[in-house]
């Protein structure tokens, strides 16, 4: 399974996993609109890894096939405060 990803002109660290390079007709249009003009990062071949970095390659390959389109957001920022705060658990 193919896949190509593009990086948000809008979000810091926001990707979307697409298809079909430039094809964005799956994708919602309140999604494309908050997402900005994607920029191309890179395209990948997902049968040939086991894992992605910073995404669960059974689930991009479920929304794939399922809704055409994957969106990975940043993680939650750490609260280092809270952290502190409740002894560090």
């Amino acid at each position: 399974m193919l896949c190509v990803i593009y990086r948000s002109s809008k979000r810091d660290q926001t990707y979307l996993y697409v298809e079909k390079k430039d094809d964005f007709s799956r994708v919602p249009e309140d999604l494309l609109k908050s997402f900005g003009v994607p920029q191309f990062a890179m395209s990948l071949n997902l049968d040939e890894r086991k894992r992605l970095a910073n995404a669960n390659i059974d689930k991009v390959r479920e929304a794939l096939k399922e809704e055409g389109f994957y969106l990975q957001v940043p993680p939650p920022v750490e609260n280092l405060l809270s952290q502190h705060l409740s002894g560090g658990k």
